[in-house]
Order: structure tokens, then sequence, then C-alpha cells
């Protein structure tokens, strides 16, 4: 048993089931997802609630990849760089209903926890990416605090309301709305 990549499986398997059937899944339901016994389930992962902080370790660090591909290409300049990393969202979790999320807060505290701090955390590259904007007179001056909060109430409001399913949108869509907002509003604009 390769037991990284049996966990990457399950993490992969889990986000299919979670896509399907919220959190009122089952171990089993993870189980028969990804063609393995229960007890090999227990194995890798020791409960449900493992198995959901793990799952949201995996996407996080996902985004944090694909964030980093994005700090990387030359061919963008800052505040296309800024748009891209904020909007980050990997294609291959495109499919996860992150507006699911809100049923975390009551029934896996612990879980939703970990989805604020990991909301909160990894601001290094985009706070250099908007004092660098600053710098080349492309973004105005503004409190990088306050941006990052308005970022992270955002999102977290799409966790905890029916807002995005109620206008009809996808988290990437929510997503995209609010990154174009933000960054439009930061720009210099040329009179």
């Amino acid at each position: 048993m390769d037991r990284e990549r049996d966990r990457i499986r399950v993490l992969e398997g889990t986000i299919q089931v979670f896509n399907r059937k919220g959190l009122k899944f089952t171990m089993a339901d993870i189980a028969s997802q990804v063609g393995m016994s229960k007890k090999t389930l227990y194995v890798l992962f020791a409960d449900k609630e493992d198995l959901l902080l793990s799952m949201v370790d995996y996407c996080f660090a996902s985004i944090k990849q694909a964030e980093e591909a994005v700090l990387a290409d030359p061919s963008l300049d800052t505040p296309e760089r800024l748009k891209r990393v904020l909007g980050v969202l990997p294609e291959v979790y495109d499919s996860i209903d992150l507006t699911r999320l809100s049923e975390l807060e009551a029934r896996f505290p612990r879980v939703y926890g970990r989805v604020r701090e990991r909301l909160e955390n990894d601001w290094e590259g985009t706070i250099s990416l908007m004092e660098q904007g600053m710098k080349e007179g492309l973004i105005r001056p503004v409190s990088i605090p306050i941006f990052k909060l308005m970022f992270e109430s955002a999102l977290e409001r799409f966790f905890q309301e029916e807002a995005l399913r109620q206008a009809g949108l996808s988290y990437r869509q929510g997503l995209e709305e609010v990154v174009g907002i933000l960054v439009e509003g930061i720009l210099v604009r040329e009179t």
C-alpha cells in the first residue's frame, strides 16, 4: 500500500462525494467511491472529521501551488497577477460546491476553523504584489489590511449564506466578481 497515493485518492473521492451529498456522506460512501474497504479507509483517516480536515488542507495546498505558478509567470503585469492570485482556483476544483461549506460551522467547527485559518494566512505573495503595484504607480495607495479584510469577509459570506445560490452563481463566478470589483477599485486610472 502506497499510503500517500491512497490518501490522495481518498481525498479526491471525498471531493466528488461531498459535491453530491454535502456533509451527509458516510465513510462507507467514500470507501465505495474509491473502491477501498472501510477498514483501509480508517487506517488512512481516523474519522470523518480527520478526513474533512485533510481535505481542507489538500484543497488549499493545491490553491497555493496554483498561486505560485501565477506569481512566477513573467508574461503578466502586476495588476493581472494580483487578479489571478486572488482568483486562483485550480480547474480540478472547479466542480467543488464550496457553498456547501456553510454546513461546516455547526457540524464540524474545527474544520470550519481550519477553512477560516487558511483563508486568513498565506497572504505574503498578495501583499508583495500590492506593494509592488503601488511602487509602480499602477495601484493606488490603499490599506492592505482593510483590502485583506474585505476579501476574506466576502469569501466567508459565500460559505455562510445562500447568496451565491440565490444569485445563480457558482463559487468561481462569485470569486471572479469579488476579485474584479476589489482589484478594479484599487487600480490607478489614467485621466
